[in-house]
């Protein structure tokens, strides 16, 4: 390249920075989805006055969801006062002072869209509830019939919550011995692989209420010595074992598969066994990394546990069909799922937090 065409690409001038976006017409669009929340609310508590009589609780409610459905103006006139700042800075030519603030301004006119948009959803959600004179809060949410269940049901539901733990229990260690089995090496180890693979693939494949069915009904229609015997609640845990032991089994050889060849050799290298390499380096390793999986699959086992209704399991949802039949009522089937519900979600708070605990670990914070 010539030394003139050089000072030529200096002498030309630079490129213009793009002016920043005005907030103003997001501000807006913000303003239009607060106004049909607060619309749509406004509607949902009159409704919901409607239902109640104009009682003083249903009356507090509705005032209170619509005074919250007003929050997004906070963020709304931040946004509006942001869209002034940007111009007044554009005129005195800061120019990277009014990006700044545009891009504060569009964030609260974000912010302001998304607490308005859960406000409508909400206030949906409760027409949906109220429509046709309360008819989905009849059928599903009358107190006296939930009160009326909720002892008995809740009884039942300890059966639910035992079942599961000692099935967590069982499947934790057969789990890791079926992933173990499947991994074994070499040809010795081949018809041991097979079995545990035709076991995990069959008992994924099969709906876990069928095993529960076959399992109960089956053992006992076929007069086994001592199994026969069992109460069937012992059956239907047995089921629950055998299914979610497949699943689980899975989860350990995806954690053993994870780690890097050269720990088992190293291992090997220092004169350690086969059993050995995987009690000390191996299976801790990959028990660390498949804790989170481990939980989402015994929330599934803590739910699957109402499946031992088909058996006639007197369990909490069983128990509530019993109630449903007595009151023709849905509403006692609404006490279990509520159970279900206050035991599932602080574990599955408690797998996001072990997931972003290892991720910050893996970051290095």
């Amino acid at each position: 390249m010539t030394s003139s065409s050089l000072v030529n690409e200096e002498l030309q001038p630079s490129p213009t920075p793009s002016q920043p976006k005005a907030v103003t017409p997001l501000a807006v669009i913000a303003v239009l989805v607060t106004v049909v929340g607060t619309v749509l609310m406004g509607v949902a508590g009159k409704w919901l006055r409607d239902f109640n009589g104009g009682g003083p609780v249903s009356t507090t409610v509705a005032v209170v969801l619509g005074v919250l459905t007003l929050y997004p103006w906070r963020y709304i006139v931040d946004a509006f006062a942001a869209d002034r700042r940007r111009a007044s800075l554009l005129a005195d030519d800061k120019l990277v002072e009014a990006r700044r603030v545009s891009a504060r301004g569009r964030e609260e006119a974000l912010i302001a869209m998304g607490y308005a948009a859960a406000g409508i959803a909400l206030a949906l959600l409760l027409m949906f509830v109220l429509t046709s004179h309360g008819a989905v809060a009849h059928t599903f949410f009358e107190l006296d019939k939930i009160r009326q269940s909720w002892k008995e049901i809740t009884k039942g539901f300890w059966i639910n919550i035992w079942v599961a733990c000692v099935a967590e229990v069982l499947v934790l260690v057969l789990g890791l011995v079926v992933a173990v089995v499947r991994m074994l090496p070499g040809r010795a180890g081949a018809p041991l692989r097979f079995l545990a693979t035709v076991y995990a693939d069959a008992f994924r494949a099969i709906p876990a209420i069928i095993v529960i069915f076959l399992v109960v009904f089956g053992i006992i229609g076929s007069k086994m010595p001592v199994l026969s015997h069992l109460p069937p609640v012992w059956l239907g845990l047995f089921a629950l074992t055998l299914t979610y032991t497949a699943y689980v089994s899975e989860v350990y050889r995806a954690g053993l598969a994870s780690i890097h060849p050269s720990q088992g050799a190293a291992a090997r290298s220092l004169g350690l066994s086969y059993g050995q390499t995987l009690r000390t380096v191996l299976v801790p390793q990959a028990v660390r990394r498949v804790i989170p999986p481990l939980l989402n699959d015994f929330i599934g086992l803590q739910k699957d546990t109402a499946l031992l209704s088909i058996a006639g399991i007197s369990e909490a949802f069983q128990v509530s069909t019993y109630w449903q039949s007595f009151t023709f009522s849905m509403s006692p089937v609404i006490v279990p799922a509520i159970l279900f519900i206050i035991i599932t979600i602080p574990q599955a708070r408690f797998v996001d937090y072990l997931i972003d605990r290892d991720a910050a670990r893996r970051a290095g914070k």
